[in-house]
């Protein structure tokens, strides 16, 4: 059991650090091309190798649920998009710690649509989170900024395709529930880089955009991009299935350290005192939420 405990630690150690990297790539595409665009090419990649991987071993479910399965996949592209977007314009430590919030939301959903109980200690943690939440966007009652509000937001899409999924599970293949977010995730930009053919507005950028043929090394990032993203994918979920959950997601916070080392490389500035607070509270509140019936 103990050797089973670190080598799950050691997977999601190791994904964190492929999820940070893929943030990296992402705010180097995103020099030449816009986020929706990034958003395109990072799920059609995924599309590609869970259909091989359908194709060798069909699907084993009941279905049933289609209205939510589509759901989950419009939560998690509209998060996904807001994350992508966020990734190009502030710190990568940053846009991933708003992308960590998504434990906060998803806790609260699944209170409200579940009725799964938060007890006192989750409680406790869910306000922590907005506090860190406050000191990350330093939010003084006057405005937000656009990252911060879609930065909000990603945690709240991430968190409502989150708590659709402990439901799915009961009736679908987890690979025909990624798929529905990649699929979606892939369609969803297509749609709005021919809009942004036709209309664009600055206020609306993250949404709208003209499509940018990539030069030859964006197509190396691009590959980099899908590899990244899957094999993150894949070592996470190895490494849920080697030890607890609440263990696992403790570990998945070094994916923070590992994105503000990384945005530093790519220019970042480091964070100041202020938001190192924000990012304390956030992780902090994540443990809280975790742990909340043990």
């Amino acid at each position: 059991m103990e050797n089973n405990v670190r080598l799950g630690i050691k997977y999601m150690i190791f994904a964190s650090l492929l999820f940070a990297f893929m943030g990296a790539v992402a705010k180097e595409l995103s020099d030449s091309m816009s986020s929706i665009e990034v958003v395109f090419f990072r799920n059609v990649f995924g599309v590609i190798l869970i259909l091989l991987s359908i194709y060798k071993s069909p699907l084993n479910q009941t279905g049933g649920k289609l209205g939510l399965l589509i759901f989950r996949g419009i939560a998690g592209f509209v998060a996904l998009l807001f994350f992508f977007y966020n990734i190009a314009q502030i710190p990568l430590g940053e846009a991933m710690t708003f992308s960590k919030t998504s434990t906060i939301f998803s806790a609260i959903f699944a209170y409200i649509f579940v009725q799964e109980k938060l007890g006192f200690k989750g409680w406790i943690g869910v306000f922590v989170g907005f506090v860190g939440i406050l000191f990350i966007t330093k939010f003084d009652g006057s405005n937000l900024d656009k990252t911060d509000y879609l930065g909000i937001l990603c945690g709240v899409g991430a968190g409502l395709a989150y708590t659709s999924i402990r439901e799915l599970r009961k009736f679908y293949d987890s690979r025909a529930i990624v798929l529905s977010f990649m699929t979606i995730g892939t369609i969803g930009p297509l749609i709005l880089l021919i809009i942004g053919e036709f209309y664009t507005n600055e206020k609306l950028d993250f949404l709208f955009a003209k499509f940018v043929m990539p030069n030859t090394n964006d197509w190396l990032f691009i590959i980099l991009l899908g590899l990244f993203a899957t094999f993150a994918q894949i070592f996470m979920t190895k490494a849920y299935s080697h030890a607890k959950a609440g263990i696992i997601g403790t570990i998945s916070y070094s994916n923070i350290a590992f994105s503000i080392i990384l945005g530093m490389f790519l220019g970042d500035a480091f964070p100041d005192i202020w938001i190192i607070f924000g990012i304390l509270l956030i992780v902090v509140s994540g443990l809280l939420v975790s742990s909340k019936k043990n």
